[in-house]
């Protein structure tokens, strides 16, 4: 940033190559999603307008990982891409041990399949779809340890994606011997996109290292609660993204990462450790299912555009930009009153489906109906964190979740100001016919992970 005095955040770079968006009507799009079972995950991408269903792999990559990207070494042992790759996580994270994966929930199950076993306990600030799912297959259990004002979406609070300390010393002194690792995700995906502080995760590992149970960060999007440390955190502020990032790290004893996040890249991730021991035996399940350990199911130009990815997340300038751009959708969703999680996260606006559709119950999918309510009416894509990801219990009986929400993630550097005001139109005109918006009735469902490829029905209207 300039010196300048001007108040106008603008997006940190300039467009050199576009994608044209299809344009679709109401009518094609009720169509759409009566063919794709009610489902967002189901639709064809033509023929949605804003996708925000995720910022996983999502986002744009800019010249300078093109330009590495030409460079990838395919060598399928040994490639100078991959020792590029290890240097930069390595000189971010300061672990020792790296080892690259195809996406962040290959580093989970070669994690959690070589650690756990039936009965182990997990615990974790909150745990996202595909980290529990894979505890979960082991036998294990997935233990959710949110502050009580993270479970409240209007509260505000700078760090509600905290681990509850006191909880965990619950948990640890109740289950000594069953806790492998403890996990923190930063920021916390599930609770809102909101940050974990410093003082946190150092309290955790404090813990962790009291009772001799390692700590591991999922750390998919670690420059964005980075930054968030720096502006919210008290003596953080004249700390880099980058030196706060290296404090982070330098409380723990491994980490998995999705980098289609803050890796800035389509595909990839990483699971990095300390234990040499740990370290050998993932090593040895990644070749069985993933390849070798120096390409992991990766392509070379893949590694070469995260380890360039990996430092454009920390630049200060497009952290600014990004943290503000969620900000602003925020704040135009506040005046008109929908109800959103206070304050906004880091890569999505979370919209309190439960507060703003009283009339549905838990039963009915609140989120999901929202969900579908605002592609029907804008060709907006979200993804429901609620009853349908997290209503199934691991004995098969259903619980409401805790918080029914609608998450708007957006892509990183991939739309403009125009777009995040037509999604504020949007979402403002649903809120204002939310009186007849229906509840979803579910038709079918996988056994695991069933918000992907799930099928629904609108509840007819004498059924409500």
């Amino acid at each position: 940033m300039t010196s300048d005095s001007f108040h106008t955040i603008i997006e940190p770079f300039r467009i050199k190559s576009v994608e044209p968006i299809r344009f679709t009507t109401r009518a094609d799009r009720a169509a759409a999603l009566e063919r794709s079972g009610y489902n967002p995950f189901l639709l064809r991408a033509d023929e949605v307008l804003i996708d925000l269903l995720t910022d996983s792999g999502t986002g744009a990559m800019s010249k300078h990982q093109w330009a590495g990207m030409m460079r990838g070494d395919e060598s399928y042992a040994g490639a100078d891409s991959f020792y590029r790759f290890e240097a930069a996580v390595r000189d971010i994270t300061g672990l020792q041990h790296i080892i690259p994966t195809h996406q962040g929930r290959a580093a989970e199950r070669i994690l959690f399949t070589t650690i756990l076993k039936p009965g182990d306990i997990v615990p974790n600030n909150t745990h996202f779809d595909t980290t529990r799912a894979n505890i979960e297959a082991r036998g294990a259990v997935a233990v959710d340890l949110p502050t009580p004002e993270g479970r409240q979406p209007q509260v505000r609070a700078p760090f509600k994606g905290n681990i509850d300390l006191a909880a965990l010393e619950r948990c640890l002194d109740a289950n000594r011997g069953k806790v492998p690792l403890v996990m923190i995700t930063v920021t916390n995906n599930s609770g809102g996109g909101q940050p974990v502080s410093l003082e946190n995760i150092r309290g955790a590992r404090d813990i962790c290292r009291k009772h001799g149970v390692p700590l591991f960060l999922d750390c998919c999007r670690y420059a964005e609660n980075a930054w968030f440390i720096k502006t919210r955190e008290q003596g953080m502020e004249a700390k880099s993204p980058i030196q706060i990032a290296r404090a982070m790290f330098a409380c723990v004893d491994g980490a998995t990462m999705s980098a289609k996040k803050d890796g800035m890249g389509n595909i990839g991730g990483f699971l990095a450790l300390n234990d040499p021991d740990w370290t050998e035996r993932c090593k040895n399940n990644l070749i069985l299912t993933e390849g070798f350990t120096t390409y992991g199911g990766l392509a070379g130009y893949d590694l070469e555009a995260l380890a360039v990815g990996f430092y454009e997340a920390l630049d200060e300038d497009y952290l600014r930009y990004r943290i503000r751009s969620i900000e602003y959708l925020g704040d135009l969703l506040t005046k008109g009153g929908v109800p959103i999680v206070q304050p906004t996260g880091g890569h999505a606006v979370y919209i309190d489906a439960k507060a703003m559709l009283p009339h549905i119950p838990p039963a009915q999918f609140p989120a999901w109906a929202l969900a579908c309510a605002l592609y029907l009416e804008g060709g907006v894509r979200g993804v429901e964190i609620g009853s349908v990801m997290f209503g199934r219990q691991p004995d098969g009986t259903e619980k409401p979740a805790a918080m029914e929400l609608v998450r708007l993630a957006f892509p990183r550097r991939v739309y403009t100001q125009s777009h995040v005001d037509y999604l504020g139109e949007v979402i403002l005109r649903v809120y204002a016919m939310r009186g007849k918006i229906r509840g979803m009735r579910m038709t079918h469902a996988p056994e695991v992970l069933r918000h992907f490829t799930a099928q629904f029905s609108p509840v007819e209207p004498d059924a409500v």
